[in-house]
């Protein structure tokens, strides 16, 4: 019998907001649970064990299958996400969906190495920052990178200049991997209200700061981006 999979939520179709994809239409799965508690997480109830009564235990097929629906048969992007979604047994998922035409796309902050890893269309490894308060595992992040999708890339958060530092020297471990860059948004809603306000003023703030980093750094190598889903609806669920 295959293993369940902890669901927090499924929706879509939407857009990819950030990253390596951004703007493509895809359906996202979310996943719950985490082995990280980063101090600016803005997905609380797919991450707190206090919320673990709200996820849903799904065969692979059943999570498939509400994506189906939600699709309409039309075989898109596939997004894995979480949480941590690397905790979750997904090999089963991609193949099934692969079998069907969908792609599968995952970011990951590279603390968990699966072997399905491979298996994925595109792999995000998004290794997270001093200001998250979490400590890298260089050796677990190199042996996701060498277990990794043929299209692997890194995505680091960056809300500060000790953030910037860090994701120059994660570019130098990995100078292979094409790296993006995105502001952080500092003002993450209670999982409770996600119709918060968002304060986009200050989050074109820090993208301005950013980009005038890279250009004073001559660092043209890196592309920064910003959350195109934070632009349009701020921090609301299910978009």
């Amino acid at each position: 019998m295959s293993e369940k999979i902890r669901v927090s939520e499924i929706f879509g179709p939407t857009i990819q907001g950030e990253g390596a994809v951004i703007g493509v239409p895809t359906v996202f799965v979310r996943t719950g649970g985490c082995d990280f508690r980063c101090s600016w997480c803005d997905s609380l109830h797919a991450v707190d064990q206090e919320y673990r009564h709200t996820w849903a235990p799904m065969t692979s097929q059943s999570v498939l299958e509400a994506v189906a629906d939600l699709s309409e048969g039309e075989p898109l992007m596939i997004t894995l996400s979480g949480g941590n979604p690397a905790i979750q047994p997904l090999g089963e998922l991609i193949n099934l969906g692969q079998a069907q035409g969908y792609t599968f796309g995952m970011e990951t902050q590279g603390s968990v190495v699966k072997d399905w890893f491979a298996k994925l269309d595109m792999l995000v490894l998004s290794p997270k920052p001093p200001s998250s308060g979490m400590e890298t595992d260089w050796k677990m992040l190199a042996r996701c990178v060498v277990q990794g999708a043929a299209q692997t890339v890194l995505k680091i958060v960056v809300f500060d200049d000790v953030d910037f530092s860090y994701a120059q020297e994660v570019a130098k471990r990995f100078p292979d991997l094409p790296i993006y860059l995105q502001p952080g948004n500092h003002t993450p809603p209670p999982p409770e209200d996600d119709d918060a306000e968002v304060d986009i003023e200050g989050i074109d703030d820090r993208m301005r700061w950013l980009v005038d980093r890279v250009v004073e750094k001559k660092w043209y190598s890196a592309r920064v981006l910003p959350q195109l889903h934070v632009m349009l609806w701020g921090n609301k669920r299910g978009v």
